[in-house]
């Protein structure tokens, strides 16, 4: 299951940076890196793949535009499941599984499951409303319509606190 705990790795300034600088442009040159970071590209090239191996760096991505494909209507939909044996990863796939489905999150609280979705047109919101509900053990939803969507910086590293970020380097030294 996605989000299962994962053991904190080893990582120095140095990996921060680059993984900073990655998450910033996924496409970087090796010989850009060396040169920001003041490194041989042989390291840069050893590190990434360190960090790759060992998923820290899960895969590098293009940032798709989803108003080039018509999809501006956003929901998040909260969603409250018959609670039986597994059904945080049974039901959490399936609603995963669903087109239009961007993201889902197992949640603690009033409702189980969050569930973002895009699509183009009410009509295919209706759908995916339906197929949730379809979802077996999924007892009630209730969904919030997106007005409007702020640019945030997803950047992991660079979003992190100075405390998180001590935290991961004193982690690294112990």
């Amino acid at each position: 299951m996605e989000g299962t705990l994962h053991t904190q790795q080893d990582l120095d300034e140095t990996d921060l940076a680059i993984i900073e600088r990655v998450e910033e442009d996924f496409d970087v040159s090796l010989e850009t890196l060396a040169d920001e970071l003041d490194l041989s590209k042989s390291a840069v090239h050893y590190r990434l793949n360190k960090l790759k191996d060992s998923d820290v760096i899960k895969g590098v991505s293009a940032d798709v535009d989803p108003l080039a494909f018509g999809l501006e209507m956003v929901a998040i939909t909260d969603v409250s499941v018959a609670h039986e044996s597994g059904y945080s990863e049974n039901i959490g796939e399936e609603l995963n599984d669903l087109e239009g489905v961007e993201r889902v999150y197992y949640t603690m609280g009033d409702v189980d499951f969050v569930v973002v979705s895009r699509v183009q047109t009410r009509d295919q919101l209706n759908d995916l409303i339906d197929q949730i509900v379809a979802v077996e053990g999924v007892n009630e939803t209730s969904s919030k319509f997106v007005m409007q969507e702020f640019d945030a910086d997803s950047s992991l590293v660079s979003n992190l606190t100075d405390e998180a970020r001590q935290a991961v380097l004193d982690a690294s030294t112990n």
